[in-house]
């Protein structure tokens, strides 16, 4: 079989593409495994990967109560120096008492400066939100915050 430039071109493209997908496919698949959880437990487990987390490097700012449970406001910053040697890779907010107990993750690159986020999440009932940090090296850092919920956001 012969293969003309233009063929050979097109077949080095898809090969070059094929290679390029796979870490960000193994990623999209961890996260989605970690949101379809049910058991706030194996949410944690499968996010981690087996290490143990520690408390601290995270500042967690979720209100004492909430008035609106469909909408709680919540703002993470993690104390990380975001270089190519040392970074947070990923952040992944818990509510146990939700149905699905991984409300959220969210994932950084090196490039940028501050891991900051703010979002909002549905929470079911009183709780305590907590938020895992994991860093490129494997290490996972955790913070803890109880929320109280006049009227609950996930009605089954």
């Amino acid at each position: 079989m012969f293969l003309t430039r233009r063929a050979t071109l097109r077949l080095a493209a898809y090969a070059a593409g094929l290679l390029a997908v796979p870490a960000g496919l193994v990623r999209a698949l961890a996260s989605t495994n970690v949101l379809s959880q049910t058991d706030a437990a194996e949410a944690i487990r499968v996010f981690t990967r087996g290490q143990k987390p520690v408390a601290g490097r995270i500042e967690l700012d979720v209100p004492v109560a909430a008035d609106n449970a469909n909408a709680v406001p919540i703002n993470i910053r993690v104390d990380s120096p975001m270089t190519k040697a040392s970074y947070c890779e990923e952040v992944l907010i818990v509510a146990e008492r939700n149905p699905r107990p991984a409300a959220c993750t969210f994932a950084f690159s090196p490039e940028i400066s501050v891991p900051h986020l703010a979002t909002r999440i549905r929470v079911a009932e009183s709780q305590a939100i907590r938020v895992f940090a994991r860093m490129n090296d494997g290490a996972v850092f955790m913070a803890e915050q109880d929320i109280i919920v006049t009227i609950g956001g996930c009605g089954e």
